[in-house]
């Protein structure tokens, strides 16, 4: 989107499968000042981009019109951040549409067939013709299909075919038809009629409400978010609405209360349920100047929370944009599905035409395969009339035809694939991520904050022959409590975990990156004067006993620690090892990716020691050291011209952002840089590389799901036509095989929902 554009987005509730989006988008192509065009049917939006010179809401609302799809709202990008309630209203008062219509519509068709059974097989009814006649007629034109007729004629008006043309003229021909009935003797398709269009609206009903479910990740998401806030206002806690927050207000968050927007703890402690975010159902610590997000649980502690983001700008509104973007993205096996689709109507117009002029002119010649199809085909009748045979044929290829399912095929795989993935903390942004994961063979990763936690541990204490270690570590930690470098505060923060109590020090220096002393009081008034640093400064100190540490120094070392030698009074007394730790899953991780036949390489900043010892401990096949920030996007090159585009990379910094982009799958650490977060096809929330593993299954699972999709819906359509034209379908079971085509391939969606359903039991349960 450029600066001198307007976003607008239209909600378009009729627009229910990919065949339709497609209509929609041609059409607003041909307007002049459309730069980009965004459809999405899961939540019926198509967001459109214009130039200043471009067409405004009214046009855009006109033209999608015009192509048969009603538009229930218009909104510039600038109204999209409070108006999710309006878009959940539109799309219920959709559903309740659908479900009135079917309701007025199915019970005249219900009385119909009852009339139609008895007057066939039991008592002829004076006046069939008539009744029948009256009870179709709300049913084929008033509330049961005036919309989709109407839609019919807008959509031929402008020159393109949607599936309602398809039905229009599966149920108004024979309505017309049976009328003839009147003057003439001949069997009635005024039930047939009825019944088609009957049909078609339980389809659309059934079609909304399984959509519904396989896109209730948006939904779901949205109305976990707290509704009101307590707030601090002239030092008195209020409640005001979650809209009316502002950045810098403090929030009091007590235990079991929802978080109201994303903030930063000014007071407190607790444990929160963050499970909506990431996926993880064990409770997080969070303490003062943790962040926070919106919408996770706050178990036990009172908590004061500065609210930092608000409105459009939360990470709940950031991932349902993203669920968003991924469920309205395109596929690239979508070209294949959508050249069929863009000519299958007038397609089957034409085979329809060619079936009803064969059937009228070679009606002899082809009763015979009528005959055996009669044998085990209850419906066929070889003896019926051949204007009658002719029509029959016609319009089973109208009904059967429709291409729902193959429009259904792509987006409802999308929907519930980037739905899962929202709910395990894995946020999938384009739909062509999910095709090219399946093909990814390198696997490329940072090291500092991707396998790494980013920050130093305190990992060793080595105390020379005859000092103990807790003696030597509370030393230590007495000197560094004074310094506020990143390597102190691990060795203090290191010593309280081991239960040893910094004491109190005086005449602190530091020499820069050399290192730091002071003079310890110990108990009963003692004093000693303590050195810590790197062997040359304690060289030129004079200290003794550096030759018996070397040893364990390079040992260390070796294993990519930062090590510091600590003295006392002119002594060495031991070791201090810090290092940059592995994260908790790293090692399960990279051994997740060796089982999906990666080669998994390390690109790192770091010197060739360090990385090498990172590798080594968790099983890394390739190691690119000391890689500059600009020098990645030409290591990913590399890699990509050694093994094909099949590289993926996972990064968490703001270096990392151009590389990302450059692989053929960027994927971010959610706890890092934001900037790294956009340049990302794929945002693991949870900070875990085993959320790469997870991903990469859910889309080769997300993309099976699709190919069977396809394979189904095509393969349905091209056995289908065919029976139709040869007179062995009637109009009624085509419109019911074509109603349950369309379902099969939403349920076949919806049975990824399922697996991964019980594959999070079934770790709930192991947890």
């Amino acid at each position: 989107m450029t600066d001198n554009s307007t976003r607008f987005r239209l909600s378009v509730p009729g627009m229910g499968s990919d065949h339709c989006a497609g209509i929609v988008r041609k059409t607003l192509e041909r307007l002049d000042g459309v730069e980009e065009i965004q459809t999405n049917i899961a939540s019926h939006r198509v967001t459109v981009n214009v130039t200043t010179q471009g067409p405004d809401g009214e046009t855009l609302k006109e033209a999608v019109e015009g192509a048969g799809y009603d538009v229930k709202a218009v909104h510039e990008e600038s109204d999209e951040a409070n108006d999710s309630d309006a878009d959940a209203q539109i799309e219920q008062d959709y559903l309740r549409e659908a479900r009135k219509r079917l309701i007025i519509a199915a019970i005249p068709t219900t009385l119909i067939m009852i009339l139609m059974m008895v007057h066939m097989f039991w008592v002829a009814i004076p006046g069939y013709l008539a009744i029948i006649a009256i009870l179709a007629f709300p049913v084929v034109f008033l509330y049961g299909g005036a919309s989709t007729h109407k839609a019919s004629w807008r959509s031929l008006k402008n020159g393109t075919f949607n599936m309602d043309v398809l039905i229009s003229m599966g149920s108004l021909p024979p309505y017309v038809l049976g009328l003839i009935g009147f003057f003439y003797p001949m069997t009635s398709f005024i039930e047939m009629a009825a019944t088609i269009m009957t049909f078609h609206l339980v389809g659309r009903y059934l079609e909304a409400m399984a959509k519904g479910r396989a896109s209730q990740a948006i939904r779901r998401m949205m109305s976990m978010s707290a509704k009101t806030a307590r707030v601090e206002r002239d030092g008195e806690e209020v409640e005001v609405p979650v809209k009316e927050l502002s950045p810098g207000d403090i929030m009091i968050v007590r235990p079991g209360d929802k978080i109201p927007t994303d903030g930063e703890i000014v007071d407190g402690e607790s444990h929160l349920d963050e499970s909506i975010a990431t996926g993880e159902s064990v409770p997080v610590y969070k303490g003062k100047g943790d962040s926070v997000i919106g919408a996770t649980i706050n178990k036990e502690g009172r908590l004061r929370v500065e609210a930092t983001r608000v409105g459009g700008d939360t990470f709940l509104s950031q991932v349902v944009k993203l669920i968003d973007e991924a469920q309205g993205s395109r596929v690239p096996i979508q070209e294949f599905a959508d050249r069929m689709t863009g000519r299958f109507v007038p397609a089957v117009l034409i085979i329809a035409l060619t079936s009803f002029v064969v059937w009228l002119v070679a009606a002899d010649s082809l009763r015979p395969f009528l005959e055996w199809g009669a044998s085990f085909l209850p419906w066929v009748d070889p003896t019926a009339a051949t204007p009658i045979l002719a029509i029959l044929a016609a319009i089973a290829v109208l009904v059967i035809a429709c291409p729902c399912a193959l429009g259904l095929a792509t987006p409802t795989a999308l929907m519930v694939g980037s739905g899962i993935g929202a709910e395990r903390g894995i946020l999938i942004r384009s739909g062509e991520a999910i095709q090219t994961f399946k093909d990814i063979s390198v696997m490329v990763l940072d090291k500092t904050g991707t396998i790494t936690r980013g920050e130093p541990k305190l990992t060793d204490v080595v105390a020379a022959e005859g000092i103990e270690e807790s003696h030597l570590l509370k030393l230590a930690a007495s000197v560094e409590n004074a310094s506020e470098h990143p390597i102190a505060r691990a060795i203090v923060e290191g010593a309280k975990e081991r239960n040893v109590t910094p004491e109190n020090v005086s005449e602190f220096q530091s020499t820069g990156a050399r290192g730091v002393s002071g003079i310890v009081s110990g108990e009963q008034g003692s004093e000693e004067k303590v050195l810590i640093g790197n062997r040359r400064l304690l060289e030129e100190e004079g200290v003794s006993g550096l030759d018996a540490l070397d040893e364990a120094m390079k040992d260390l070392e070796d294993q990519g620690r930062t090590v510091v030698i600590v003295a006392a009074d002119g002594k060495a007394l031991g070791l201090v090892a810090v290092a940059d730790t592995l994260k908790e899953k790293s090692v399960e991780a990279i051994r997740g990716m060796h089982d999906l036949g990666l080669h998994v390489v390390m690109i790192t900043g770091d010197n060739e020691r360090a990385a090498r010892a990172v590798a080594d401990e968790v099983g890394i096949d390739e190691v690119q050291a000391g890689v500059l920030p600009e020098g990645k996007v030409d290591a990913i090159k590399q890699l990509q011209e050694k093994y094909g585009n099949h590289v993926a990379m996972v990064g968490d910094g703001i270096n990392d952002a151009p590389a990302l982009t450059q692989a053929n799958v960027g994927i971010a650490i959610g706890a890092g840089a934001d900037v790294a977060i956009e340049a990302a096809d794929v945002t693991l929330v949870r900070g875990e590389l085993t959320a790469v593993v997870d991903a990469m299954h859910l889309s080769k699972a997300t993309f099976s799901k699709i190919v069977q999709n396809l394979i189904w819906a095509s393969g349905y359509n091209l056995a289908a036509i065919p029976i139709a034209a040869t007179g062995l379908l009637h109009p009624m079971i085509g419109v019911i095989a074509m109603t349950a085509s369309s379902l099969s391939v939403i349920g076949n969606s919806l049975l990824l929902k399922r697996r991964y359903s019980r594959e999070q039991q079934g770790e709930n349960e192991n947890a």
